[in-house]
């Protein structure tokens, strides 16, 4: 017989909060005894740009911690592969000292990157053979302007599957793929035996079983820790899986943490405070209005446009008047979020106007309850270059009436592409990612155009 410790964390969300609590765990817990291994697994979303030291450091803050964690794999969200550009995921695992299990994601010629592998075969201390493979949410809207070939699941595993047959005795996923699309590959791949998962944010204290196979997942932002028991027989066959999770707030706190959690919050700030992006006039000292509008102007500016929408809620804090820095910034617009370039018929555009103008009062205070790294709530919609009459319902495009038959391009980000606030632009809009600039930096590198430090 043999008995194994499997530790498991996902959607991390460089929430450093947690991490003193977490990594004294894991250290306890890997020094277990009382099993015949331990082994240590993330499944993706570990980093978030919206942290000053994740944004400082490109990431490798949270590598080095990561690698004190002592994870045996990981795989990676799409907070990884997508909020970076191409050249920051390239770089990104140089210092990591655990291997990065990807088996959906290729170059644009179709060639594995050299920073990750599809699938890893681990031999235990008893001779038992498990077979990791990875998967992250397949988002080719996203992934392909940013100089990537993601592969949807089903073709991935059909590939993957028939490869790896009879080379393994335990098969298990790494995904960020979301509980739904788990439960899709537990229904359809039978032979795996563990789904350790994440994206989704579903807390699953025991785990859940799905035609056999096991689904694991913490929840989100290192909230709780997975701590699943295995049993093998001497022929190497699981016979036991339990599942189960340990609460962060219920582990030990110690004197120092709270120094640890701030310095790496100062760290962050004295990095990207050094970095200078403009020298605001007074207009803009505390008057968020100024900011949406100006933000307005460089999301139509960067994506060629001439119309442009934002919500207020982005806005966590104003613009300030005098030097503005890169920390300010990242205050103000913490969400790693894209500019889409949106075109629609002018029938559609009305139409998607309709949608906001009917929504406007409902999303004024709407909380954005899973999506509180876009704002906390969503705020009202502010336009550039288009005005709504509401008593006859007629809508003006650079002051003229809207023409249902002339196709118009507006600049928007993502997040109103994937919200379902306003279907139009997902079901009838021509919509192209704008990538690797995020929401901030298009709206930086506006400032400092418009703005230089040191003009005269």
């Amino acid at each position: 017989m043999e008995t194994l410790r499997i530790l498991h964390t996902n959607d991390l969300h460089s929430h450093f909060e947690h991490f003193p609590k977490i990594g004294r765990y894991l250290k306890q817990a890997q020094a277990d005894k009382s099993v015949d291994q331990i082994l240590t697994f993330d499944a993706g979303d570990f980093m978030d740009r919206s942290h000053p030291l994740t944004d400082a450091t490109f990431g490798q803050a949270n590598i080095d911690l990561m690698n004190s964690f002592h994870y045996d794999a990981i795989t990676i969200g799409n907070n990884e592969g997508i909020s970076n550009s191409h050249e920051v995921v390239e770089r990104l695992f140089d210092r990591a000292k655990f291997p990065v299990i990807l088996a959906n994601l290729r170059e644009e010629d179709e060639s594995m990157p050299h920073w990750c592998v599809q699938d890893k075969l681990l031999i235990t201390k008893k001779g038992t053979r498990i077979a990791l493979v990875g998967l992250t949410a397949a988002y080719p809207l996203s992934y392909k302007p940013n100089h990537w070939h993601v592969k949807m699941l089903k073709e991935t595993m059909d590939q993957v599957l028939p490869r790896l047959a009879g080379k393994y005795d335990v098969l298990i996923l790494l995904t960020h793929i979301g509980l739904n699309m788990d439960r899709f590959l537990a229904r359809h791949y039978p032979q795996i035996n563990l789904i350790i998962g994440g994206h989704s944010h579903n807390l699953l204290k025991h785990g859940e079983q799905v035609n056999g196979v096991w689904l694991t997942q913490t929840g989100k932002w290192g909230n709780y820790v997975g701590n699943i028991h295995v049993e093998l027989d001497d022929h190497h066959h699981v016979q036991k899986i339990v599942p189960c999770v340990e609460s962060t707030s219920l582990m030990k706190a110690e004197k120092a943490d709270e120094k640890v959690i701030q310095g790496y919050e100062q760290r962050g700030q004295e990095i990207l405070e050094k970095e200078k992006v403009a020298d605001l006039p007074a207009k803009f000292a505390d008057n968020r209005q100024a900011a949406i509008q100006v933000s307005l102007d460089a999301i139509a500016n960067f994506a060629g446009t001439d119309l442009a929408m934002l919500s207020s809620g982005l806005f966590l804090a104003p613009f300030k008047k005098g030097i503005l820095t890169k920390y300010d910034l990242q205050k103000c617009l913490p969400h790693s979020m894209h500019v889409v370039r949106s075109t629609l018929r002018g029938s559609d555009l009305w139409r998607l106007v309709m949608e906001i103008e009917k929504n406007r009062h409902y999303l004024e205070h709407f909380h954005l309850q899973g999506m509180s790294f876009r704002g906390k709530i969503f705020g009202q919609m502010y336009y550039r270059g288009i005005k709504f009459d509401p008593v006859s319902r007629i809508v003006y495009v650079n002051g003229q009436e809207i023409d249902p038959q002339t196709d118009y391009q507006i600049a928007v980000l993502d997040h109103y592409v994937l919200v379902p606030f306003f279907p139009t632009l997902a079901i009838v809009g021509d919509n192209k990612f704008l990538f690797p600039q995020f929401l901030r930096e298009v709206i930086g590198n506006y400032l400092a155009q418009e703005y230089p430090i040191n003009r005269k």
